[in-house]
């Protein structure tokens, strides 16, 4: 009986020390210690497998995207004695993002099956998988955590998970809710409190951000998200407030080598830090950073991005194809917007020798690659204006009329009035001079919508109606044509004498092809607009000849 009771004891103090260590585990997750966490869950695993071990440690791997190392720690999940059924929950994330969401729910049904009514962990699980997938489900995730929250209204985790669903889902009330509710019920919930400075970066309070996750940082100085959070905020605060840009990266910057010293300096770690230099737009460390990563991977594809990136910023465009080229010729590889937008760069900046002849093949290449990137995620076009402009600069026009042509497939852009803009100019140029069939009628009219969307949303851009009126004249639609040049003249001449005398020029141009188009129709208004150009310019061959031909 001694001996029975010694045995229960020692089985007690092993599963009281394997709860404590599992605990430990879930405090290094919690503070993105990953490398530190999956040590502690491996040698764990080795001692007494238990299903819950294999579901950290897989969630572990899908944070840092090895999806084959989570599989296979889900799968042996399932076979171990103790809480297998968490690891359907992991393999149904894997469902999600392979886009089969019918599997997804069979696994997360197998997992949540006989749960306990006061349980929480599964379906907080669940609502995890839903939010972490390649594409969120945010409502679904709300949904199991409204579940969890009836089962147990007094659970921090629940209450926690559920203000990053309602964030996710762009209710910031309801979001704030949560996590002060968290708070109450447990005050040392230091994600909760860094959440609440992200609610208000997520609002544009950057000030206000930085001041709640600066007072985090001084109660927790040793918890590492809450310097990633701040090196975020600064950014985005640089990002909107121009005149301070500068300032603020070097802040965003510092804190992030703050959070790598906290963190770990894992290959994980590493790529994550990579990403941010990418929108920090420092790419000399994102170089330096590229090479330490393929020092500890040399196999890593996600390393041959950054290689091509920084190669393309800081000036070796041919690395930054064959770099690139190598990682998405790799199937197994996640090729993203970003990847065909650098190798479309890339091989323009190749494409325009330094004799100042085109490649046209290979620049065909890289407006192809751009489309794609442009079409995988619309917002690229806000990648493209300086593109566009340096080669207008260099009096590429038919090149720069590409590049324009993608910016302006998207309306929202913020760049899209001055895009709109230079696209009508090239096309113009570009076809100015070519006879009426050869004409390429279908970038004019492309150009003329743009402008009426301009006109639309800013009736007094002068410019928008001077070049709608140019370009109509390209494809024959003359009544149009007097028409927004009557448009621009009108809008320019409210705005006083002294735009009109700077406007000379362009007034000179719409009375002659205003006069010119109604010479067939009605001659004593051609004479009409012939005589207002003389007015301007007394010596206009033009306008004179064309009066004397008219009489």
């Amino acid at each position: 009986m001694r001996k029975f009771k010694a045995l229960s004891v020692a089985l007690l103090a092993a599963g009281f020390v394997q709860a404590q260590d599992i605990a430990e585990a879930r405090k290094a997750i919690d503070a993105e210690q990953y490398d530190k966490a999956k040590k502690t869950l491996q040698s764990i695993w080795e001692t007494k497998p238990d299903g819950r071990v294999a579901f950290l440690l897989g969630n572990i791997y899908m944070k840092q995207n090895v999806t084959d190392s989570a599989k296979f720690y889900y799968q042996k999940g399932l076979a171990a004695p103790e809480n297998g059924k968490l690891n359907y929950i992991g393999l149904g994330q894997i469902d999600l993002d392979n886009g089969n969401a019918s599997a997804a729910r069979a696994n997360f049904d197998l997992a949540t099956k006989d749960m306990r009514k006061k349980d929480t962990e599964q379906l907080i699980a669940v609502a995890r998988a839903y939010m972490s997938a390649d594409k969120p489900d945010y409502k679904a995730a709300i949904a199991a955590l409204n579940k969890a929250k009836t089962n147990n209204p007094n659970d921090a985790q629940v209450l926690l998970a559920l203000g990053d669903a309602h964030y996710g889902d762009k209710n910031q009330n309801e979001a704030y809710a949560a996590y002060r509710a968290a708070l109450g019920i447990d005050p040392t919930l230091v994600r909760a409190k860094v959440q609440q400075g992200v609610l208000l970066k997520g609002a544009r309070a950057h000030a206000e951000a930085v001041k709640t996750l600066e007072g985090v940082k001084a109660s927790n100085p040793s918890y590492g998200p809450v310097y990633r959070e701040l090196a975020e905020t600064y950014y985005l605060w640089g990002v909107h407030e121009p005149r301070k840009y500068n300032e603020h990266i070097r802040k965003a910057l510092d804190y992030y080598e703050q959070y790598m010293n906290m963190t770990d300096y894992s290959l994980a770690s590493r790529m994550r830090h990579a990403d941010f230099l990418i929108l920090a737009k420092d790419y000399k460390a994102l170089e330096v950073e590229a090479e330490k990563m393929r020092q500890l991977d040399k196999v890593n594809p996600r390393i041959l991005r950054y290689l091509g990136y920084s190669a393309y910023e800081n000036g070796n465009a041919q690395v930054a194809i064959e770099s690139l080229n190598e990682f998405m010729g790799n199937p197994s590889n996640k090729v993203i917007a970003r990847d065909h937008m650098y190798l479309g760069l890339a091989k323009l900046k190749v494409a325009n020798k330094e004799d100042g002849s085109i490649d046209e093949a290979l620049f065909s290449q890289g407006i192809a690659d751009i489309q794609k990137a442009v079409d995988m995620e619309i917002t690229m076009t806000n990648e493209l204006s300086e593109v566009g402009k340096k080669l207008f600069s260099d009096k590429k026009y038919l090149e720069s009329s590409k590049i324009f042509g993608i910016a302006i497939s998207n309306p929202e852009s913020r760049n899209y009035t001055e895009d709109i803009l230079y696209y009508a100019i090239t096309v113009h140029t570009v076809n100015r001079s070519l006879e009426a069939d050869k004409v390429d009628a279908a970038s004019v009219e492309k150009a003329i919508a743009g402008l009426d969307l301009i006109i639309q949303k800013y009736p007094e851009y002068q410019d928008a109606y001077y070049h709608k009126a140019r370009l109509s004249r390209l494809v024959g639609k003359d009544e149009i044509m007097a028409q927004e040049y009557e448009n621009y003249m009108k809008t320019v001449t409210a705005k006083g004498e002294e735009e009109i005398a700077k406007a000379k020029a362009k007034f000179i141009e719409a009375y002659n092809n205003i006069g010119a188009h109604y010479a067939n129709s009605d001659k004593a208004k051609a004479i009409e607009y012939f005589n207002k150009t003389l007015a301007l310019d007394p010596a206009n061959e033009y306008a004179s000849s064309s009066i004397k031909v008219l009489k």
